[in-house]
């Protein structure tokens, strides 16, 4: 495991967070889509910035690239290794993403473009609510498509125990 990418169904699953765990873990950097996607003040950055600068990270010999993004999956796919997928239930999701917005009011993530302080409206929840479904089988169908194609190593964790356990072999 030396490139690596962190994708999941939904907001809120916590792929920055594990991301950044795993990063702390295996002593390599991790590289969060939404500071390259979000340029300052929520101007999305064009297409060709954003597969410019995952490019960049993807050349370097080891890297985590915490995620979806899927209009760029090529990009990553392509030099990663190791892909790691989280899948817990919409609730959990949302749960998360408010408690997200309450802790971060006002305030800039670090895994955010710079100067985009934490918001959350309808159109997010909406987008959360009515994707998670069909996201999730097509996450299966990718990931499938990964192992078959690529023979890379896929990790699905569905749950906080597997997640949890995850971490602790690493430990063994």
């Amino acid at each position: 495991m030396k490139r690596i990418m962190v994708i999941g169904v939904s907001s809120g699953v916590g792929k920055s967070t594990f991301a950044r765990r795993l990063g702390e873990v295996l002593d390599i950097n991790v590289y969060h889509l939404d500071a390259f996607f979000w340029k300052p003040n929520w101007v999305q950055a064009s297409i060709e910035e954003f597969s410019e600068a995952q490019q960049e990270i993807v050349n370097q010999d080891q890297w985590i690239i915490e995620g979806n993004y899927t209009p760029t999956f090529g990009v990553r796919t392509e030099r990663a290794d190791t892909i790691i997928y989280l899948e817990l239930p919409l609730h959990i999701c949302l749960y998360r993403v408010l408690k997200r917005w309450i802790k971060n009011i006002g305030r800039t993530r670090p895994d955010m473009g710079k100067e985009c302080k934490e918001k959350i409206d309808w159109d997010f929840i909406k987008f959360i609510l009515t994707t998670y479904s069909p996201r999730k089988k097509k996450m299966v169908e990718r990931i499938q498509e990964f192992q078959a194609r690529d023979s890379k190593t896929v990790i699905m964790l569905k749950n906080k125990q597997e997640i949890k356990s995850f971490f602790e072999n690493f430990s063994r």
